[in-house]
């Protein structure tokens, strides 16, 4: 097991990518917290995980990651019922519509950047702290391939995961000597509920178009994201950090 008795937080954990994480940390015997903002769905996580693992396995707890307040009880309520973090999953992200830059509205773009990059900023203030106390941890920050490898459409969205692949590398640098090991994971487009608002829609031509810009010739898939984050955050990366790991079938290249 090579999670056994690690503490794992997982945002946007409802769905997606953040589900595939989570599903699979408790294979290799995390407890979760599966955060999001669709009460519904990240309940229905951590059940499945439960009846999978066993009563205690994981609980479910609504934040909102771009609000101070909200993340500060992710934080608590961690602590309160199991006494430690070792692994932070920072995954809720959020986009806009492909199209025109100009095309952004202002408040469109604030959300982007307060879910995809102040969030970061926010773990860091209330998981940090308690990560220090104990020894050490892991934090992990989906960023995008949108962050190494920009599309036009997708410029703010870009400007945000190149800032949180950026973030990602500074932490790792300045939280080395608390044994904090901090690194992003970079997937291409995946069969997540956001793949028709980065295409621009969801047609059979839309998506030879994107395909044909990843060589392995296919979309990520959730538990490809999941199998990486689960190398990441296990000992066996022990001497990994400030990565931006491209899980993109070669779209990088």
């Amino acid at each position: 097991m090579r999670l056994e008795n690690k503490v794992a937080v997982v945002t946007g954990g409802g769905s997606g990518f953040g589900e595939a994480i989570a599903k699979r940390f408790a294979e290799e015997g995390a407890k979760l917290v599966v955060n999001d903002i669709a009460d519904a769905n990240g309940k229905s996580v951590a059940a499945e995980i439960e009846r999978a693992h066993g009563q205690g396995a994981a609980i479910f707890v609504h934040a909102d990651v771009a609000k101070s307040r909200d993340m500060a009880q992710l934080a608590k309520a961690t602590l309160d019922r199991f006494g430690r973090i070792d692994i932070m999953v920072n995954n809720a992200g959020t986009t806009h519509e492909n199209g025109s830059m100009l095309d952004v509205p202002e408040e469109v773009f604030d959300r982007v950047f307060a879910v995809n990059v102040k969030s970061i900023y926010l773990s860091a203030l209330f998981i940090v702290p308690a990560m220090k106390r104990q020894g050490g941890g892991v934090i992990l920050n989906t960023a995008s391939t949108a962050g190494i490898r920009a599309r036009g459409g997708l410029t703010w969205y870009c400007a945000s995961k190149g800032a949180a692949v950026m973030a990602s590398k500074s932490m790792a640098h300045e939280l080395a000597p608390d044994k904090i090991r901090v690194n992003a994971i970079c997937p291409v487009a995946g069969e997540t509920p956001l793949l028709p608002t980065f295409m621009g829609g969801d047609t059979p031509e839309i998506r030879v178009r994107f395909l044909a810009s990843i060589p392995l010739g296919r979309f990520a898939q959730p538990q490809d994201v999941a199998n990486a984050a689960l190398y990441l955050a296990s000992d066996e990366a022990s001497f990994i950090t400030g990565v931006a790991f491209e899980v993109d079938g070669g779209r990088c290249v």
